[in-house]
């Protein structure tokens, strides 16, 4: 009996349901061109479109996360390259540290010869012999004290004109220019942008 009921009261159900879609169709017959469908409300549309700002997912947050960490990198690889201010470190943002890299791009640093001599040092120190062992002690020091000179005498310069162009130096400038003055042109990172001789204004 109660299989009876059901079964009478779903097809009664999904005849009911036809009758009033036949009943809606002749009502409101479809139009040539027209979207044939009812406009949705306001909010479902919003709804819809609304995306949660809190991912619940971990494993999606993760693959979101990583994929936002993937590009900011790539844009500040590409802006050491270039120069893009928009995407350099914040060790490298600004115009005064800016100054600070072409100024010294520009010039000859003894620091900058550092690193080959010192290969030179090294083969020379395989040789056990005095004149080598006088030779190594001379270049090496003596070049260190020079390229000490020249970078203080450098910065001196350099602050100068940061003062008169910008009011101040920047914090830890000092350091951020010895350390530049100190790597080989083709080594350093951002970039140079100037070329030898072509100081800031």
């Amino acid at each position: 009996m109660g299989e009876r009921t059901a079964y009478t009261r779903g097809v009664f159900g999904r005849k009911k349901t036809t009758n009033e879609e036949l009943a809606n169709a002749a009502l409101h017959p479809a139009r040539e061109g027209a979207k044939n469908r009812p406009t949705p409300k306001r909010r479902d549309q919003e709804a819809a479109r609304k995306q949660p700002l809190v991912v619940t997912d971990r494993k999606q947050a993760k693959n979101l996360d990583r994929e936002k960490r993937r590009e900011a990198f790539a844009k500040q690889r590409q802006a050491m390259v270039t120069g893009d201010e928009r995407h350099l470190p914040v060790r490298d943002k600004g115009p005064e540290k800016r100054f600070i890299r072409d100024s010294i791009d520009a010039r000859w640093n003894v620091g900058e010869f550092m690193l080959p001599v010192m290969l030179v040092v090294l083969a020379l120190s395989f040789i056990e012999q005095t004149w080598a062992m006088t030779l190594v002690f001379v270049l090496v020091y003596g070049l260190i004290i020079v390229a000490v000179v020249d970078t203080f005498l450098m910065w001196r310069r350099v602050k100068k004109k940061l003062v008169e162009k910008f009011g101040a130096a920047p914090a830890g400038g000092g350091m951020y220019a010895a350390l530049r003055a100190f790597q080989m042109r083709r080594t350093r990172m951002p970039r140079p942008q100037v070329e030898r001789g072509q100081f800031p204004d």
